[in-house]
């Protein structure tokens, strides 16, 4: 399996696909690159060259004990597009990989890049505080980490069976076959890096790094997201950017990537050749 070494000796799993102008996808929380399944495969073969990796601590990347923050998930990106040299990239972030191409934007420069999306991403800040009245409470987050200690296996399945791709919404179909896969993907990965994960999705603000970012940005945010909170999240960020776009869903989940794969696409695909 292709990997990457970091300066601090974790390896970093990464597929690379295809050929032509490189589209990296940044995945969600407590996913890994299989997230992207139906996004690699369009893009390559829409001519593009797809690559994702797995975040320290999940997938098939080491399952260190420390460095789950947005500095080491930003460095860690940064590690596999300079090994790949990778030049007029495109971004793509889901949720907490939202954040993790907002940071690595803002912390390493946009002399790679061409353009970003992110879609359904927790920039500029999930957590409530007086200046983001419309973030979710602490105690939420803390109601997290506390079922993951639990019982891991049966919050991944609670949360893919549920909020995440709105199966708990009336009229709603659940595929178990996409709740499994989310289940499998969570598994795979080390629940120390997932336990601390749920704070550096929750509790980076960054609202600085979408200020420094002139690169154009797609942000991508359904109002039926009952993950991250559309109030608190895609429309603020786009204000932030210097160059942003917002495009409203509504009635899609949170993982609408993966649920509403084919109108997704379409839209990045018409947001790259712009």
């Amino acid at each position: 399996m292709p990997k990457i070494k970091t300066k601090d000796g974790i390896e970093i799993y990464y597929k690379d696909w295809g050929s032509g102008q490189p589209i990296v996808f940044s995945h969600g929380w407590p996913l890994s690159a299989d997230d992207w399944d139906a996004q690699m495969l369009f893009f390559l073969n829409h001519g593009y060259r797809v690559i994702a990796h797995d975040r320290r601590g999940h997938g098939r990347s080491s399952q260190t004990g420390d460095g789950h923050d947005m500095d080491h998930y930003a460095d860690d990106l940064a590690a596999v597009t300079a090994h790949l040299d990778l030049k007029n990239a495109v971004h793509v972030g889901h949720s907490t990989g939202g954040g993790e191409v907002v940071h690595y934007l803002a912390r390493h420069g946009e002399s790679r890049v061409a353009k970003a999306a992110i879609l359904c991403a927790v920039p500029p800040l999930m957590l409530k505080t007086p200046a983001n009245p419309n973030g979710l409470p602490k105690e939420v987050f803390d109601g997290f980490q506390t079922a993951l200690a639990a019982n891991r296996s049966q919050f991944y399945r609670d949360v893919a069976s549920g909020p995440f791709y709105g199966y708990n919404r009336p009229g709603a179909k659940p595929s178990e076959a996409v709740i499994q896969n989310w289940w499998r993907q969570g598994m795979m990965g080390g629940a120390k890096a997932h336990y601390d994960g749920i704070v550096a999705f929750s509790q980076t603000d960054f609202t600085e790094d979408l200020k420094k970012i002139s690169t154009p940005v797609l942000v991508m945010h359904s109002e039926d997201d009952q993950i991250v909170p559309y109030v608190a999240a895609g429309p603020l960020s786009a204000k932030l950017l210097k160059n942003g776009t917002l495009k409203t869903y509504k009635g899609f989940p949170h993982g609408m990537p993966t649920t509403e794969a084919a109108t997704i696409n379409a839209d990045l695909l018409a947001f790259l050749k712009k």
